[in-house]
């Protein structure tokens, strides 16, 4: 089993009578990139700042890297954050923002800071002043500032919001490159779904302040994955038709439907066959669930989403 590098126990924030983060458990692998899935609102940034030493839990307990309680100072070096807006000098270069950030870390390494910029994509933006970037090139100027001191995880606040297709990508790019070539763990939370799929391993479902779900990568796609739906008077009597054809990969799920989850494009062989074996198909349909409507499925309704 995978080292959990965060976890959370409990973890609670409340703002008056209203409770923003209501007992989250959260279980973070090392290597992992986590999706902090939610609705606006939904308490994601409220979690991510307490885990990054930005707000203190009302109760609950954080634990990094092993330490936890007030042990959690020793280690808080090691977390990078990207939270809200990317604190960055609108009228310094690339460069000059990350040498900034350097000197606060008190590094004087020579040519550490081009080698961030490298592994974010701005080592060849020159003295072009940050105001003058695009929404995207900040962003990732962003996770450059969060890289500084070598953090072990990076936790990013909603990096893709507002993003256009190919800023989106490039944000997505250098996540993937920082996971596979520095061995970091990510913790990025979004709204969108269906872009946070092509980046992450794992999920946590946050919604109304609470945790609904963890699932894993493969879980997601397997409940979210295209399929032939059978409605059949018997289950039992199309179960022989389907092993004569060669079918492995499929469930009966009540006394009148089967899924199969293979050879979609046999539907039609599938159907003669089963109506020759004197099977009644009231109904044969390939479906699939999109990954939003997974998501709505489980938070209960489209608002704000």
């Amino acid at each position: 089993m995978s080292e959990i590098l965060l976890q959370t126990k409990a973890l609670t924030k409340q703002y008056g009578h209203q409770k923003a983060v209501d007992n989250v458990d959260i279980h973070i692998k090392k290597g992992a990139i986590y999706g902090f899935i939610g609705r606006n609102g939904a308490g994601k940034t409220t979690c991510m700042r307490m885990i990054g030493g930005l707000a203190k839990p009302t109760s609950g307990e954080i634990s990094m890297f092993g330490y936890a309680g007030k042990d959690l100072s020793k280690v808080r070096s090691r977390v990078g954050c990207l939270i809200e807006a990317p604190g960055v000098y609108p009228n310094m270069t690339a460069k000059e923002n990350i040498e900034m950030k350097c000197r606060l870390f008190g590094i004087s390494k020579k040519g550490y800071a081009e080698g961030i910029l490298d592994k974010v994509g701005l080592l060849n933006v020159g003295k072009k002043k940050t105001k003058n970037f695009s929404l995207g090139m900040k962003q990732r100027l962003g996770i450059g500032m969060a890289l500084v001191g070598e953090p072990d995880l990076l936790v990013l606040d909603e990096p893709i919001n507002g993003l256009d297709p190919q800023g989106i990508a490039e944000v997505r790019d250098t996540i993937q490159n920082l996971c596979a070539q520095q061995d970091m763990t990510v913790f990025i939370s979004s709204h969108i779904l269906e872009e946070l799929s092509k980046l992450a391993t794992d999920y946590g479902i946050i919604n109304n302040g609470a945790l609904l779900q963890e699932i894993t990568r493969e879980e997601l796609l397997s409940k979210c994955s295209e399929k032939i739906t059978l409605t059949v008077d018997n289950p039992n009597k199309a179960v022989p038709v389907l092993d004569k054809m060669g079918f492995v990969h499929y469930m009966i799920v009540d006394k009148n439907h089967i899924d199969v989850y293979e050879r979609l494009n046999d539907s039609a062989a599938l159907n003669t066959a089963l109506v020759t074996a004197g099977v009644s198909v009231a109904q044969l349909a390939v479906t699939g669930m999109e990954l939003e409507t997974y998501f709505l499925s489980i938070t209960g309704g489209a608002t704000n989403v």
